[in-house]
C-alpha cells in the first residue's frame, strides 16, 4: 500500500465490559465491528500495551470533583445521565480508554509513529470537564493531546467527523491557542451546539471551526467540506499532531442520525486530512467515537484505515449537491477566515 507502511493500534478486552443491561445503540458489538474492519484492511499494524490514564493526565481535562465522583461510583450500575449508562466495569473501561488515547498521542509527538488507531470504548467527545454526557464518560481525544503535548507536541489539530458535535471537546479548548479544534456535523441536531458562530474565546478565539450541516449531505458534501474549510485550516495552523474524533455515524444508514456519507465518503474525509497533516510533517491518530449500524462501521472502519495510511480515495466533489449545502460550506468558510 503506497503511504504509510506501519500503524500503532490500542485495544483492549476491557473496553467489552461496558456494557448495558437493556438495549442500548452504543454496544459492546460496534467494536467488534470496528476490529473486524481494522482486519479487514489488511495493514501493518504493531499494538500499543494498554494503560490506565495517570490521574495527572485526567486532572489536564476534567476536574478534581468530577473524577473523585467517577472513582466513587466504580463498580456500580446506572445513568449518569438520560443517554449515559454506567457498569460494573465501565469506570475502568473509560481509564483505560483514556489512557490508550494518551499512549498514541504521546507515541505520535516523540515520532514513534506517523499513524495511530485508537479502537476504545466509551466514545468521549461529548464528555465535558465536569460530567459525562452523550455516551461518553471521560474525553479521550483532549486527554490523547495533552499527552502529545506533554510530550513535546507544542500544537495540536483535532478534527471531529462524528455526527453530532463533539460539545466536550470544544468546550476544553474554548480559550486554548494551541489547540485547533474542527467539526464537521449535522446541525440542527444533538447536543444542540455547533453554530458557526462558536469560535472559542479570549486567547482562543479562531482555534474553534465549526462546519455545520444540514440534513442529507452526502459524500459530496462532505468532500468540498473538508477540502474547503477542514484541511486549509489544518495546513494554516500547522499542528504538530493530528488527531481524528472518528465517528460513522454519518453513514448513510446510520439508525441515530440523518446523512447520506458512504464508507467511500469517509475515506475521502480521512485521507484529505491525512495529506493536510503529511504536507505540515504532523502525525495522525485516529480515535473511535460513534457509528452505530454495525455493518456500516465495519465497512467505514476498513476504508477510513486504509485511507489514513495513504491509499487513495475516490474524490467525489464532481457530484452534484444542493445549493443549501453550498451556501453553508461557503459560510463555515468565511467563518473560519473571520469574514
Amino acid at each position: 500500500m503506497p503511504g504509510h507502511d506501519r500503524v500503532l493500534v490500542v485495544d483492549d478486552a476491557l473496553f467489552d465490559l461496558h456494557a448495558a443491561t437493556a438495549n442500548h445503540p452504543e454496544r459492546p458489538a460496534r467494536l467488534d465491528a470496528a476490529r473486524a474492519g481494522l482486519r479487514a484492511a489488511g495493514l501493518s499494524t504493531e499494538q500499543l500495551p494498554p494503560v490506565d490514564a495517570a490521574r495527572a493526565l485526567l486532572s489536564r481535562v476534567h476536574a478534581e470533583p468530577y473524577l473523585n465522583r467517577l472513582d466513587d461510583l466504580r463498580g456500580a450500575r446506572g445513568m449518569l445521565d438520560p443517554d449515559t449508562y454506567m457498569s460494573p466495569r465501565s469506570i475502568d473501561a473509560a481509564v483505560r480508554a483514556a489512557g490508550g488515547v494518551g499512549a498514541i498521542g504521546a507515541a505520535l509527538a516523540t515520532g514513534e509513529s506517523l499513524r495511530g488507531i485508537a479502537l476504545v470504548r466509551p466514545p468521549c467527545h461529548h464528555a465535558l470537564p465536569n460530567k459525562a454526557m452523550g455516551f461518553c464518560l471521560l474525553n479521550n481525544i483532549a486527554v490523547g493531546a495533552e499527552a502529545a503535548r506533554a510530550a513535546g507536541a507544542r500544537r495540536v489539530a483535532i478534527v471531529d467527523i462524528d455526527v453530532h458535535h463533539g460539545n466536550g471537546t470544544q468546550a476544553i479548548y474554548w480559550r486554548d491557542p494551541d489547540v485547533l479544534y474542527l467539526s464537521m456535523h449535522q446541525h440542527p441536531f444533538y447536543p444542540g451546539t455547533g453554530d458557526l458562530r462558536e469560535r472559542g474565546e479570549g486567547p482562543g478565539l479562531g482555534s474553534t471551526i465549526n462546519v455545520p450541516l444540514s440534513e442529507g449531505a452526502d459524500d459530496a458534501v462532505y468532500a468540498n467540506a473538508v477540502e474547503e474549510v477542514v484541511t486549509p485550516a489544518v495546513r494554516a495552523f500547522r499542528p504538530d499532531v493530528v488527531l481524528v474524533s472518528a465517528g460513522f455515524d454519518a453513514f448513510v444508514a446510520d439508525p441515530l442520525a440523518g446523512m447520506a456519507v458512504t464508507a467511500e465518503g469517509f475515506a475521502f474525509v480521512v485521507s484529505a486530512i491525512g495529506r493536510a497533516a503529511d504536507d505540515v510533517g504532523a502525525p495522525v491518530g485516529m480515535v473511535l467515537e460513534g457509528g452505530y449500524d454495525l455493518a456500516g462501521l465495519e465497512e467505514c472502519m476498513r476504508a477510513a484505515s486504509r485511507a489514513l495510511m495513504g491509499e487513495g480515495a475516490r474524490d467525489p466533489r464532481d457530484h452534484p449537491m444542493s445549493g443549501r449545502h453550498r451556501v453553508e460550506i461557503e459560510r463555515a468558510a468565511a467563518a473560519r477566515e473571520g469574514t
